[in-house]
């Protein structure tokens, strides 16, 4: 069974939310957060990518940065931007993007439910990205970036969000990068122990993005454990903070790829091998989205294709091998562009769809030869994959909107 119970959170105060709020760390380069945080001295950017305020030539992985890091978010209390609550209470976190509407609730997961499996996952982790946020975790006290989860639907928690929403005015209500986000602090301390007591029914919580945030506060969870050898599993160091959806609410959007080259082939010859696993056809409309699992767009020399892979090229009985990345990478990226670890090699890229297919375009204008547009992995293959403890193929989903950081800060002592 789930544990997830509630905090007291630092937060902005209400006149700063939409100032503090930013787009998760790992969204951006250092370049570009350098751009965004101009004019917004306020912006958590200058807590979890503090290189923003140290010279341009500063290593990221510098010592230095996640000391700043740390002043930063210190400062952001002793200047009275933001406040610690004063009890324990769970949030309720909505965000509407494009009329498409999903609420969460804020709390904290514990770290032996990731350690025993019951909070699942679906990727690898790469170890230079982890110990970056471990030492920001550490250096921080503090989880500055809340983990996405996922569960399947609870009556129970879906009810108390509902009626808390209908009788509570929010605390935060603004838009930023085109989405709505309204923030609801649930202070009655009866309503928080029936939610945690609801999710003592959810048999497991799914990562859906966040793998190496999680990780990683699992590993500073883990080390407090070895410098406090008679903790008890109360202290805030064993838990870390999530938001939680339920999963019918969720929306995985496609996650494209771009190709530098055709690996030596002439267009012709490229084509003729995609037959031996595809049915190619010329494309109805450009661009071209895919309509349905195992189906792929290609754009090649300005042309749009539709790809249908063909049956027994793949196995359709296993979780992982039956995904359309798999699919493409068995049947298409590794034979045919000869790309075996689409994480390293740079020849490929990968193009999240919030960019639109348009880019996909732009891209095969400029630094790539041909790109294809991707079916969106559907939650139930995420979840079908973490059950059987498997990992999905790199750049298997792209989801959104992205969870703001800033307006949860948990601390750890």
């Amino acid at each position: 069974m789930a544990v997830f119970k509630p905090f007291a959170a630092i937060r902005p105060r209400p006149e700063f939310a939409a100032d503090v709020a930013a787009l998760p760390y790992d969204v951006m380069n250092s370049a570009e957060a350098r751009v965004a945080v101009q004019g917004k001295p306020h912006s958590f950017l200058h807590v979890d990518k503090a290189e923003v305020d140290l010279p341009e030539d500063i290593d990221i992985y510098d010592p230095r940065v996640y000391q700043k890091a740390r002043e930063n978010l210190d400062a952001l209390v002793t200047d009275g931007v933001c406040a610690a609550d004063e009890t324990p209470c769970f949030y309720i976190y909505r965000q509407i993007m494009d009329g498409r509407s999903q609420t969460g609730l804020v709390g904290c997961a514990s770290i032996d439910d990731y350690l025993n499996d019951v909070i699942k996952k679906h990727e690898f982790t790469r170890a230079d990205k982890e110990e970056d946020r471990v030492r920001h975790v550490d250096a921080c006290d503090a989880n500055t970036g809340p983990i996405f989860l996922a569960y399947r639907e609870s009556a129970a928690v879906n009810d108390a969000i509902a009626a808390w929403q209908a009788h509570h005015a929010p605390v935060y209500d603004f838009t930023a990068e085109g989405v709505q986000n309204t923030v609801w602090v649930i202070d009655d301390p009866a309503v928080n122990e029936a939610l945690q007591q609801a999710f003592d029914a959810v048999d497991y919580l799914y990562i859906a993005d966040g793998h190496h945030r999680c990780a990683s506060a699992v590993r500073v969870g883990k080390q407090r454990r070895a410098a406090h050898p008679a903790y008890d599993g109360t202290e805030e160091f064993n838990f870390f903070l999530a938001v939680v959806f339920p999963k019918d609410q969720l929306a995985i959007m496609d996650y494209n790829r771009v190709l530098r080259d055709l690996n030596g082939l002439t267009p012709d010859a490229f084509l003729n091998a995609l037959s031996a696993s595809f049915d190619v056809e010329k494309a109805p409309v450009a661009p071209y989205r895919p309509t349905k699992r195992h189906e792929f767009g290609l754009l090649l020399d300005g042309q749009w294709y539709v790809l249908t892979a063909k049956a027994g090229t793949y196995p359709e009985n296993d979780p992982v091998g039956s995904l359309d990345v798999s699919i493409l990478q068995n049947n298409c990226i590794t034979p045919i562009f000869g790309i075996d670890d689409p994480r390293t090699d740079k020849r490929i890229d990968f193009v999240g769809g919030i960019r639109g297919l348009g880019e996909l375009e732009r891209r095969c204008q400029s630094d790539m030869r041909a790109a294809i547009s991707m079916y969106p992995t559907s939650l139930d293959e995420l979840m079908a994959i973490a059950d059987a403890g498997k990992v999905m193929p790199p750049k298997s989903t792209w989801f959104e909107p992205k969870l703001l950081s800033g307006l949860f800060i948990h601390k750890l002592s």
